[in-house]
């Protein structure tokens, strides 16, 4: 058994069905964890928006917050730095016997820059690096095809998994720590130590949850026991309006402060106890297809950022700067679309059933470049997650996996999904600043 482990918190945060941490747990007599602030998660990018906007960073915030306090609970002390990690880690590893580093497998550009960064600073330490792919429902190892045969068509994926590949067992019972808890002099920042403003969530936001783990799974008991509504989630999935219409399970799955196994053997709970039905099928195939996502990214690397994606289609984009303010906006010709970014804009949060549609419309009626829609997407959603946000912005505008390259008729969609303009109203009404 090793002397001290690091749990370097990445996008996992959570202590139960934690794969790193019951590993560290398991594998030494003390355990310390880690978790930074990267002040390049805070600036603004190429296109010209910050990477994270104020709605997401309260909600990591919050995430941290408990975070610390459950791993507290687990006699873990959790290290908070606003520097770089390879700024940080060489001084941090002085005198604290620690031989070997947990964290979660990360594989797009940035993180991996990053551990190489911090891998290049350390090496007089002669490290061990445990990696654990834990984002998934399938496990990668147990996946039917190799990385490079993923499927390009998510139905062939997803039958292909549900076929073949079982979802591994979540993590329980987690064993305590031998080791005492040890002096921490560093605070998780405050809003405006990141330079936020201050803000209240908007009265009529959809999204009006606080980030955590405790907060996740107090939400699967609300949505699953409580009210009973993952019953009815196919019927409401597309609804526009209020905090029911879908679990919202979105944003705790994409920090990972839920794992998606935990979801998933919740549902099968439900369905044992409550009852089984299309409904409840549902909310797994959606996790499936955010499996399809990762498992795409995981193929075609940085292919996903690039203008003609994993298709590399040459179609001609536009960066036409006064359609790309009115989309954001909301200032189009389309009330339907002005909504739903009214909507982004005030609360950061929008439905799949919005976010298709503007999306369609800024890269098919529009024709603006994609990346530059998709990277506003990331600075606003509290629930951006980089394989489903690029994965679905390529989907819809036509270099990515839709094999049938489909244009949303916005006006059909706003008849359809909001016939009585009730979402229209509620946000139209709404000044924007």
């Amino acid at each position: 058994m090793g002397n001290t482990g690091l749990v370097w918190f990445r996008n996992d945060l959570r202590v139960q069905d934690n794969v790193s941490l019951y590993k560290a747990i398991s594998e030494n007599k003390k355990v310390v964890a880690i978790y930074f602030f990267d002040p390049r998660h805070f600036e603004s990018e190429i296109f010209g928006f910050r990477k994270i906007e104020k709605y997401r960073a309260q909600f990591l915030l919050e995430t941290i917050t408990e975070l610390e306090e459950n791993l507290e609970k687990l006699n873990i002390t959790l290290f908070v730095y606003r520097q770089l990690p390879e700024d940080v880690m060489p001084q941090f590893l002085e005198g604290r016997n620690i031989d070997i580093i947990y964290l979660q497998k990360e594989w797009t550009q940035e993180e991996e820059k990053v551990l190489n960064n911090v891998k290049k600073v350390t090496t007089r330490y002669d490290l061990k690096w445990i990696e654990s792919y834990d984002q998934f429902l399938f496990h990668p190892a147990d996946i039917p095809f190799q990385i490079d045969d993923v499927p390009r068509v998510f139905t062939n994926f997803r039958k292909q998994c549900e076929k073949s590949a079982s979802i591994r067992p979540i993590f329980i019972n987690m064993p305590l720590p031998t080791g005492n808890k040890v002096e921490n002099p560093t605070e998780i920042p405050l809003l405006v130590d990141l330079e936020y403003e201050a803000f209240t969530v908007h009265q009529n936001s959809a999204f009006p949850f606080k980030g955590g783990e405790n907060q996740a799974l107090d939400r699967i008991e609300t949505y699953f026991w409580e009210t009973k509504k993952l019953s009815y989630y196919k019927k409401t999935r597309n609804g526009l309006i209020g905090k029911d219409y879908s679990s919202k399970l979105s944003a705790w799955l994409a920090n990972g402060s839920i794992s998606p196994r935990t979801i998933y053997y919740e549902v099968k709970k439900y369905e044992k106890q409550i009852g089984k039905n299309d409904s409840t099928y549902w909310l797994i195939f959606e996790l499936i297809w955010r499996d399809f996502f990762k498992y795409i990214s995981l193929k075609h690397n940085n292919e996903i950022f690039k203008i003609g994606g994993i298709l590399h289609k040459g179609y001609e984009w536009k960066n036409d700067q006064e359609l790309i303010e009115q989309w954001i906006n909301g200032e189009t010709r389309e009330p339907f679309v002005n909504a739903n970014m009214i909507e982004l804009k005030k609360t950061g949060w929008m439905s799949n059933r919005g976010r298709q549609n503007v999306a369609s419309y800024f890269a098919k009626e529009l024709e603006l470049d994609w990346r530059i829609g998709a990277a506003y997407f990331e600075s606003l959603l509290i629930d951006y997650d980089v394989h489903s946000n690029y994965g679905n912005w390529q989907y819809v505008a036509g270099v990515g996996n839709d094999p049938r390259d489909r244009k949303f008729n916005i006006k059909l969609q706003a008849q359809r999904y909001d016939p009585q303009q009730k979402f229209q109203q509620l946000w139209l009404q709404t000044k924007l600043f």
